[in-house]
Formats: C-alpha cells, structure tokens, sequence
C-alpha cells in the first residue's frame, strides 16, 4: 500500500508567487533525472581515460578549435589551451570530475555539489560553443546546466538517495547538518 502526502512548490522572489502542487509521480521522475544525468556524466567522464578510449584526453582541441571565435571565452580557452602545464590539469580534472559527478548523482550523495559541478562545466561548454547568435542561445548544454540545477533545489539526494542518511548522521548529539550546517549546501 503507498501512502501519498501532498507537497506544496511555494516561492516568492521579487514580488512574484509562485506555487503548485507536484504530481505524486513527482519524486520517481526527480530521482530518474538524477540518475539519467548521473550516468551521462560518468559515461562522458569514462570515455576520457585512455583504459577506456584507447588514447589519453586532450581538451587542446575543443579549447582552440572547438571554440568559435566569437565566443565570450574564445582567447580565455585558447591562452588555457597554451599554458601546458594548466592544458595537463585540464585534462585530469575534466575526466575525474565528471565521473564524481556521476557517481555522486547516481548514488544520491553529496548532490548539490555534483550538480553545482555540473552546471559549472556544461556552462563552460556552453560558453566555449556559443557562436553569438541569439538562435543558438538554447543549446544542449544550456540545458543540461539548468537540469543539474533543478537537481540541486529539488534536494534529489534526499529522495532514495545517500544523502538523506548521511544528513542524519549523529556527531556529539547533534545530527550532521545540525552541527555543520554548511553541509546543508553541498547534501540534498
């Protein structure tokens, strides 16, 4: 038997209301597109090691050719793309985030963080894409980039997620987020 409690969207920002009631489904949906997005992101990250792809990753070729010119970051990506010891950070950090990313989305863990770090790298990509017309302005990953971040105020991680027991972890009588709540930023 499945019990449904009624929830309530409410928000206020700049003299707009906003309010709605999400469909009982709502949640199933939520942790589907956290996991979709999750295995996105640790596939694309997989991809980038050269156990998997045969070849080591080089984000030298999108940060000089795979930028258009016109982009607001174009020589930001190229002077980056220049300097090889930065080129040789690049190169780690993508691929390793990106699975982080993946499994944290995946196991609902510290969710807010992935899919902040998330949104942060598909808005790099957006930008390094974006040729300047307003056509091109919705592009994929402009939206992926507002899909992590639906994931991190809808608090995924607390819907079958990790981050639901990791919050109520006890440390000297007081749960995790009570003592940290800093945390509160980084879980849900």
């Amino acid at each position: 038997m499945s019990t449904t409690t009624r929830n309530r969207l409410e928000s206020r920002y700049g003299g707009i209301d906003l309010t709605g009631e999400p469909h009982a489904l709502s949640a199933w949906f939520v942790v589907a597109l956290r996991a979709v997005m999750g295995g996105m992101m640790l596939f694309a990250g997989l991809g980038k090691f050269a156990f998997v792809s045969g070849e080591p990753f080089d984000a030298g070729g999108f940060l000089v050719h795979g930028v258009d010119p016109v982009s607001p970051v174009s020589g930001l990506y190229a002077a980056m793309a220049g300097n090889a010891m930065l080129l040789e950070v690049i190169n780690v950090v993508v691929p390793v985030t990106q699975v982080l990313i993946g499994v944290a989305l995946i196991a609902g863990a510290f969710v807010r963080l992935a899919a902040l770090g998330g949104a942060i790298q598909m808005s790099a990509f957006y930008l390094g894409g974006w040729e300047g017309q307003w056509l091109a302005l919705f592009d994929s990953t402009l939206i992926y980039a507002v899909v992590f971040l639906a994931i991190a105020a809808f608090g995924a991680g607390r819907i079958l997620g990790l981050d639901r027991y990791i919050e109520r972890i006890e440390v000297g009588g007081q749960t995790l987020v009570e003592r940290f709540p800093t945390l509160r930023y980084v879980l849900g």
